[in-house]
């Protein structure tokens, strides 16, 4: 049999040919670039370098590779061209070299002055509050200058600068916080008998003053101390009584004084007036207002009626028209102004003395409680400001002054609690409200400040670039100089500079990080 034969069709071909096509022009291209970069090895192509900034390396001066720069103006290579100063090595007191403050004549301001003693005294403060960050006292860099070919240079760099200013800074610790009842001022209400309640007049967010009505308790202890404070009184006027008539038989000459009826008399009478006063210790015991002299002359029933009521306001009674016949009734009443913030019992219930029935708080003074890390304990002092704020839509914030800080640090979760006590009178602020707490520890309303992106970190110093005093000058070099410096507070993108500039000095802040490469390219050359 003939085998059979593969026919391509027409649109079979021309698919064929296009990736045919397609291939042998990928190769031409490939063998182009490859060509290309022969060629451009062969000619030492390179690719730019940060001197490319400064113009380039012009074909008639020889050229600073280390500092990039023209080597007839390289200020680090010739001296003269911008003589140093005299080394002034680093300064114990501030830990900076070639300090500023102490040598204000090293500074690059037009008519530099010396600080002031209450500078040097806010300084000196602020460095011994805390550990602060130390630069690497054998490292060299700020003897360095970073030199650039002209304006249109900085310009192409994106290099910008800022004068140093002054400005109010805040050091604080930072921790949650929550907003709680003043609880020197937060009342939890029990019963001091036993009974069953049979009112309650009052529900959780009522207004309260001190002496309100708020329940009535129905229990046997009451009407039991009431009773027996009724019949010490009245025995006691039947033992005065016996008293009178054995006086009135001495003065008789029927007795005589110190016979066995006197002394019987007298003997019940003292009995009787202890008795009365350990009933009246058990009704003040349990609240009740006892007035013995004003009941001392009343008869048995007006006694009776006297204490049926005894501790209920009247006006309650009377806007009732309450006509109950039992003595039990034990008032709970407010010992506070406030608000009722927790109610737990209905009428009908039994209650006893271990039972929580009424919460009141005074609203308008609070507790404002943080929790600090126990490793920043040695920074907090009474009568530090204490700031608080919410979070989210509607944020507020409060501060007030410290006024408690605990004396242990919590087992658990290794934080120390403090208490910030504040007015609040509007009752703005509602208890168990969470937010952010920042204790401050330190103000300072002059403190010398920079934008954050000006200061760099080049491996073991904190640095800013000094623009040049004379920089502007058409002649002059176009420098800035390499100060180490102490850092102080961070926020809100400022960073304060404890020391290494002066105020009004200029330092670079926009493409600074142009100048630390710099920095660091020329060191590694130089080593």
């Amino acid at each position: 049999m003939n085998a059979p034969l593969i026919q391509i069709q027409p649109r079979e071909k021309t698919g064929l040919l296009i990736r045919l096509a397609d291939g042998l022009l990928s190769l031409a291209i490939l063998a182009g670039l490859a060509g290309l970069g022969w060629w451009g090895h062969s000619r030492q192509w390179t690719f730019p370098k940060f001197s490319s900034l400064n113009g380039g390396k012009p074909a008639t001066e020889e050229w600073c590779a280390t500092h990039a720069i023209a080597e007839n103006d390289c200020v680090e290579c010739n001296l003269n061209l911008m003589p140093k100063p005299k080394e002034k090595g680093v300064c114990a007191t501030h830990g900076v070299a070639e300090c500023p403050w102490e040598n204000p004549e090293l500074s690059q301001l037009k008519d530099p002055k010396a600080a002031s003693a209450q500078e040097l005294e806010r300084v000196a403060k602020a460095l011994a509050l805390g550990e602060r960050a130390t630069n690497n006292s054998k490292c060299k860099t700020h003897l360095r200058r970073i030199q650039l070919a002209s304006l249109e240079t900085v310009e192409k760099a994106g290099i910008e600068v800022e004068p140093v200013w002054r400005g109010p800074v805040e050091e604080f610790i930072q921790g949650n916080g929550e907003i709680t009842y003043d609880q020197t001022r937060v009342a939890r209400l029990v019963s001091r008998v036993n009974g069953a309640m049979i009112w309650v007049g009052k529900n959780v967010g009522d207004e309260v003053k001190k002496g309100d009505l708020l329940a009535l308790v129905d229990s046997v202890e009451i009407g039991k101390a009431k009773s027996e404070y009724l019949q010490a009184q009245i025995q006691l006027g039947q033992r005065a009584r016996v008293v009178d008539s054995v006086e009135a038989l001495i003065r008789a000459g029927a007795q005589r004084k110190g016979s066995i009826p006197d002394i019987e008399a007298q003997g019940g009478l003292r009995e009787a007036e202890v008795r009365l006063l350990a009933t009246e210790q058990t009704l003040l015991n349990l609240g009740f207002p006892v007035k013995a002299e004003e009941w001392k002359n009343l008869k048995p029933d007006e006694l009776r009626l006297a204490l049926q009521f005894l501790g209920v306001p009247r006006a309650f009674l009377e806007a009732r028209g309450l006509k109950l016949a039992t003595s039990n009734l034990f008032p709970i009443l407010a010992p506070q102004d406030g608000v009722v913030v927790a109610r737990e019992v209905v009428a009908g219930e039994t209650v006893d003395t271990s039972r929580s029935l009424f919460t009141i708080a005074d609203l308008s003074r609070m507790w404002l409680q943080l929790e600090i890390r126990g490793e920043d304990v040695e920074r907090i002092k009474l009568g530090q400001t204490a700031r608080f704020s919410t979070g989210g839509k509607g944020a507020k914030s409060l501060e007030a002054p410290i006024d408690w800080i605990s004396t242990a640090v919590d087992e658990k979760t290794r934080t120390l609690k403090i208490r910030a006590t504040f007015g609040n009178p509007g009752r703005e602020w509602r208890a168990f409200t969470f937010g952010t707490g920042k204790v401050i520890y330190r103000q300072e309303n002059a403190a010398l400040q920079v934008p954050s992106e000006a200061v760099q970190w080049e491996g073991c110093c904190q640095v800013v670039f000094v623009r040049d005093r004379d920089f502007l000058k058409e002649q002059a070099p176009k420098v800035f100089h390499v100060r180490k410096v102490r850092l102080g507070a961070r926020e809100g993108g400022q960073t304060e500079i404890l020391a290494g500039v002066l105020p009004g000095e200029l330092v670079a802040t926009k493409g600074s990080g142009a100048l630390r490469g710099e920095l660091l390219k020329s060191s590694l050359g130089k080593g």
